[in-house]
């Protein structure tokens, strides 16, 4: 699939007519699109500009006059527009409280109709409204075209769908991105039937533009296609708490069929990661062993014994040396996480000095889920996040993994022990016994989920392009 992609699309959905399945109010819809992976129905769609077909209920009969339109176009341009917008003396729409206003965005298509393209957030009970900081393509505001005509209207939200007009006007990029804080570009808010009515109206009030800015924002594509390289590096867990690699219910113990969970999570994790690895040459470590020939404890020692070339060559090497390493050691302890993290991320920081978006490291960690250093991980994790660098942490055996959720974050971010937030969410963690009788697609979704992401969240918080930077226009 990988070599396939060649170009980015953007799909603008729209529904006519749909039927109305709420008492009291107007029907909340819900577009899902699934992928065909076997067949070869969803090359319709991007081959011509615009497709309408009508809607089917589950049965197989019309759902009353619906209608679905999908239009696409290829995506070229990589720029977007920050706004900052706020309003004052907007209309009151409302009976009891003020008006709850947003706004809308609408571009001209070829045939003439107007497509929304972006709708504000909703400002509760306020007439004099400033909304969040927000962004849209330059694409889908004006397909690249600075003196193409926007529309923006201002609506009052009604929890029924009953959204009343307040007021709209039309404007281009060029009138837009001459805004900046100290001189806002604003506009009068017009309701056309108001004004029409109304011998005396002026306006339904004013709409100012305190900022719009172009800024190239690359996609993950982008990077990728653009010769960014990531690089992944494995380190798996040889801990005591893993059971004797002797004993059928060791995590480590290898069966007649040659298979364990250890060996089964880096095939399958690794097929999934190899296809983003250029050079197909893994670093991998072990932790948590004693090592010959001194024995002594070492939390981060090549699987190879080679310290000055650790890499395996593909996933296979990564698979032999796993092989060839285990009945040379023995499993001890404690659980360390933190020197194979500091060790990946001295590669990172490395990377990071050079001030181009050309590296970027992934360290895959297979563990079973017992760990010891918690807070020198914490802190590690934290360092790590202002890097070019992600964290993939895949639980095998039935262990409690409540400490590894901890890690991932994702209700909030993680805290060092001195305090220290993480800039950014680095971390994902995997349990693998739950994919264990899955399709690997689903493995594959779940390891890759957050990669993508991390990636374009950490080049564009630092505003560094893809090496080969794709034409912005």
């Amino acid at each position: 699939m990988a070599a396939q992609c060649v170009t980015k699309v953007e799909l603008n959905i729209s529904c006519d007519n749909l039927l109305d399945t709420d008492v009291g109010s107007k029907s909340d819809p819900l577009c899902v699109l699934f992928l065909n992976t076997s067949g070869q129905q969803w090359y319709e769609i991007v081959s011509s500009k615009k497709l309408t077909r009508p809607l089917m209920l589950k049965n197989g009969r019309p759902a009353g006059n619906g209608t679905i339109t999908i239009s696409a176009e290829e995506i070229k341009d990589n720029r977007v527009v920050l706004f900052e917008m706020e309003a004052r003396k907007l209309d009151n729409k409302d009976f009891f409280g003020k008006s709850d206003p947003y706004l809308e965005f609408h571009k001209q298509t070829s045939d003439g109709n107007w497509l929304m393209v972006h709708r504000t957030e909703v400002v509760k009970n306020n007439l004099n409204p400033v909304w969040k900081p927000f962004k849209i393509s330059l694409n889908s505001l004006c397909y690249g075209d600075m003196d193409k005509t926007i529309k923006v209207e201002c609506y009052d939200y009604d929890n029924d769908g009953s959204h009343d007009l307040i007021g709209a006007f039309h404007t281009t990029m060029t009138k837009l991105k001459e805004a900046s804080r100290s001189s806002p570009v604003e506009f009068e808010c017009i309701n056309e039937k108001k004004r029409q009515k109304k011998k005396s109206y002026k306006n339904s009030g004013v709409v100012s533009v305190k900022q719009c800015e172009i800024t190239v924002e690359c996609t993950f594509l982008d990077y990728i296609m653009g010769g960014c390289q990531l690089n992944f590096t494995v380190g798996v867990d040889f801990t005591g708490s893993n059971g004797d690699p002797r004993s059928p219910d060791s995590l480590h113990y290898i069966s007649p069929d040659g298979v364990n969970e250890y060996l089964t999570a880096i095939w399958s994790v690794g097929l999934v990661i190899q296809d983003y690895d250029a050079d197909k040459m893994f670093p991998a470590f072990g932790f948590g062993a004693q090592v010959p020939p001194q024995w002594q404890v070492s939390h981060e020692f090549p699987m190879n014994f080679n310290p000055s070339n650790p890499y395996c060559n593909g996933i296979q090497g990564i698979v032999e040396a796993y092989r060839t390493c285990l009945p040379q050691i023995r499993l001890y302890g404690p659980t360390n996480f933190s020197p194979i993290i500091n060790h990946v991320a001295r590669f990172a920081a490395a990377a990071a000095q050079q001030q181009t978006a050309s590296q970027y490291f992934v360290l895959l960690i297979i563990t079973d889920g017992v760990i010891t250093d918690l807070d020198e991980t914490r802190q590690a994790i934290v360092n790590a996040a202002k890097l070019p660098m992600s964290i993939i942490i895949v639980g095998v055996g039935g262990a409690d993994f409540s400490a590894m959720e901890f890690l991932d974050s994702d209700g909030g971010s993680l805290r060092a022990p001195s305090g220290e937030a993480a800039i950014r969410d680095i971390v994902q963690f995997v349990p693998f016994r739950q994919f264990q009788n899955a399709p690997k697609e689903a493995l594959a979704q779940c390891v890759l989920a957050e990669i993508p992401q991390q990636v374009v969240g950490y080049f564009n918080t630092y505003k560094l392009l893809p090496p080969k930077n794709p034409a912005t226009k």
